[in-house]
């Protein structure tokens, strides 16, 4: 087997390992699972880096499990968190169970027929059915309270100043530790991955199994991934509006795209290396010839159509770019009729808008008077003339003169038009 873990490690991708790990995945193929709690009906980029880690693992031969919690997900994740979390409710936690699962199958091929073909599970399956006595003497009887407590993600709960941790949300290590044990048993996996804040929750499994069986049925391994940051320290995976989202439902294209678009030099460098699949030459060059010439933002470039393409498509990169152009380079009015409502709205996010009434396209709006009586973009007739005569004034990303006319054939969508000053003076109109 090719070293999955100095792939990983040259990538930033390993922060704790348990010894014999990197042994046993270069020695054979090995059933490796991760899980995804499904506090929502999709996954943020936050996710990303174990969906990346999965996708790894089927490309160095190995056989990843993504386990979606829909046992786990009723009870909630202590980790990092001070306070408990709002138990969801059953027809909520379904429905984001399927909404994961969805999610998933767009990176990983549940379908495929290939030896290493990934699997997809849901805890719940198992869990259900499991008695709170059998529990209790089959599972609980195996691992002290002791070395329960010495969890960090127990130790700082019960430390911090909020109302402690109940027990519903103690017995979590030890449930998504029978995961572990359950998926041991059942699909012989034999390593966890997660991030580095499941450590502890990790080791609980890899001891719960080490424990309900003997010699090489004991064998049970774990990794985690550093949680991902900004330069800043602050946290990754938000911007101005947000967790970034893997649906478009949630996170249009466009704002995926800009996401990385906007991200620092510093971070780009970083970020390269974690999100893609670029080979190390390839990324070496990338971030030499970015040194060289920062300004152009090749790094931001790359990284945000890497991906565009990973998470939504070629296709849908595309019209990212478009979208981009269309506020930052040279677009045509083609190119602006071509967006949807809701991408045209967020490509100009922010910028000044004003309402005129669909009645008044039928006889036609002049153009003076659009540019100051039914919009306010110019403060007088007179500016707007001078505008004009200097040809500054577009419509739709086309220039207009003195004579020009708005109508109904003008609309983007039947619904929007875009009014431009210069290079970056935008305004819109709707048309109710």
């Amino acid at each position: 087997m090719k070293n999955i873990i100095s792939e990983l490690q040259w990538r930033g991708l390993v922060h704790d390992i348990m010894p014999g790990t990197e042994e046993q995945l270069q020695k054979e193929m090995t059933t490796t699972y991760i899980g995804f709690d499904p506090t929502s009906d999709s996954l943020h980029i936050g996710s990303l880096v174990p969906i990346i880690l999965l996708v790894h693992l089927k490309n160095f031969g190995h056989k990843p499990i993504a386990l979606v919690g829909g046992a786990t997900g009723m009870i909630g994740d202590p980790s990092g968190k001070s306070d408990e979390r709002n138990l969801l409710d059953e027809a909520t936690l379904d429905h984001n169970v399927e909404g994961i699962k969805t999610v998933l199958s767009r990176f990983l091929d549940f379908n495929s027929k290939e030896i290493n073909a990934p699997i997809l599970v849901n805890n719940y399956d198992w869990m259900k059915n499991l008695s709170f006595i059998n529990f209790a003497r089959d599972v609980g009887k195996r691992i002290t309270v002791n070395y329960m407590m010495a969890k960090d993600s127990v130790k700082k709960r019960l430390a911090g100043e909020g109302e402690g941790m109940s027990f519903t949300e103690f017995t979590y290590q030890l449930i998504q530790g029978y995961d572990f044990y359950h998926l041991h048993k059942e699909y012989n996996c034999l390593l966890q991955m997660g991030g580095s804040d499941q450590w502890g929750n990790i080791t609980t499994g890899t001891e719960l199994v080490r424990r309900m069986n003997v010699g090489e049925e004991a064998k049970a391994y774990a990794m985690t991934c550093p949680l991902i940051t900004k330069a800043d320290g602050t946290k990754f995976g938000k911007s101005e509006g947000g967790n970034v989202w893997l649906t478009a439902d949630k996170t249009s294209v466009y704002k995926f795209y800009q996401f990385w678009m906007n991200t620092t030099d510093v971070d780009a460098e970083k970020y390269i290396k974690i999100f893609t699949f670029l080979d190390k030459q390839t990324i070496d060059n990338l971030i030499e010839d970015h040194k060289a010439a920062p300004h152009m933002r090749a790094l931001q470039k790359i990284l945000a159509e890497e991906l565009t393409t990973f998470v939504h498509s070629k296709e849908e990169l595309e019209k990212a770019i478009k979208a981009s152009n269309i506020l930052f380079g040279n677009a045509t009015a083609e190119d602006l009729k071509q967006l949807d409502g809701a991408t045209f709205l967020e490509v100009f996010d922010g910028v000044p808008q004003a309402e005129i009434a669909r009645n008044e396209m039928e006889s036609g709006v002049d153009i003076i008077v659009l540019l100051n009586e039914k919009t306010g973009f110019f403060k007088s007739n007179g500016e707007a003339r001078r505008a004009l005569t200097a040809n500054s004034i577009s419509v739709n990303k086309e220039k207009v003169k003195e004579d020009f006319v708005l109508s109904s054939k003008d609309l983007i969508n039947d619904q929007f038009v875009l009014l431009q000053s210069g290079k970056k003076n935008y305004f819109v109109v709707r048309v109710v």
